[in-house]
């Protein structure tokens, strides 16, 4: 998460909310957020039900909170003076249209598009990344910060980072990746 969260906010280059779910997408927002509230860019962060963190995501709340950070809570809208929203309501795990909070706060994000950059973390919120389904509501994302490999279904400005996974690992996994592949991941 800490690779993920530095490398989104390395694509945030203006004063950002972040909107965080509650798995491992998540995880990787509360940890963009605090590398941009270190470089003066973060103007609020929000977590969807922070009741609900585990593990590693809990970890980088709790991260965020020792630097100072207070995480709103879903009832409080915290986009206010910000240019740019940071998407990480839902990743790679989403298998059916988002529900409750979770929808509302898609079209939340989707309602200040034009007014704001909406930078969305390996997928835009919404995204089956296994089928490349679309379901809806999904994010109407400007930009996708997709983790170590492109995923179905992304659509618009699509930037691929480095995340630190060797490419042995994805060789043991049956992934191969082509050498103008490799060259186009940034670093």
């Amino acid at each position: 998460m800490e690779a993920a969260g530095w490398q989104i906010a390395r694509f945030v280059d203006q004063p950002a909310v972040v909107v965080c779910g509650v798995g491992n997408n998540g995880g990787d927002g509360l940890a963009a957020a605090r590398h941009l509230h270190r470089w003066g860019k973060l103007v609020n962060v929000c977590c969807l039900d922070i009741e609900r963190l585990r593990g590693p995501a809990a970890r980088q709340l709790e991260a965020l909170r020792k630097v100072g950070v207070k995480v709103w809570p879903a009832t409080v809208v915290p986009i206010t003076g910000a240019t740019a929203v940071v998407d990480a309501v839902f990743g790679t795990g989403l298998s059916r249209a988002p529900k409750g909070i979770f929808a509302e706060w898609i079209e939340v994000i989707n309602d200040v598009k034009g007014e704001t950059t909406i930078v969305s973390v390996d997928v835009p919120s919404g995204l089956d990344a296994e089928s490349g389904v679309a379901y809806s509501p999904i994010v109407d994302a400007d930009v996708t910060v997709a983790l170590g490999l492109p995923k179905p279904g992304l659509r618009g400005e699509v930037v691929v980072v480095d995340i630190g996974i060797p490419t042995e690992v994805y060789a043991a996994l049956g992934i191969e990746i082509s050498a103008a592949s490799q060259e186009s991941i940034r670093r």
